[in-house]
């Protein structure tokens, strides 16, 4: 099984920052793709950025305001949130998909942590 643990959420004020991180811990060989997903009240699920070996992608309600990156060497996604907007009050969840060590592949997600960003 993979787990992966999230944290960096809170409180912000519009036109703040924050940092998420996602860190994947498990039986993992190889981790094809990891991404971060939020939810707003009255919302379904929706793609915010996800982050491959070779090439990002994002919603087009935050691009030029948040970035994704990724630490191979420690299986960890970063979500950077900069200009942030009430209307980006979520919960975030991270994504990861890949190839376990014993067979098979995976499809595991986080715990989601609050961003609440006032007006």
């Amino acid at each position: 099984q993979v787990q992966l643990v999230e944290s960096g959420g809170g409180l912000v004020q519009a036109g703040g920052s924050l940092r998420l991180s996602c860190a994947a811990s498990g039986s993992i060989l190889v981790i094809g793709a990891m991404g971060w997903y939020r939810q707003a009240p009255g919302k379904q699920r929706e793609l915010v950025a996800v982050i491959t070996s070779g090439d990002t992608n994002y919603a087009d309600s935050v691009k030029g305001r948040f970035t994704i990156s990724r630490d191979k060497s420690k299986n960890t996604v970063y979500l950077q949130m900069n200009a942030l907007k009430p209307e980006d009050t979520a919960v975030y969840s991270c994504n990861a998909l890949g190839v376990l060590k014993i067979g098979g592949r995976f499809d595991s997600w986080g715990q989601g942590t609050q961003v609440t960003v006032s007006s």
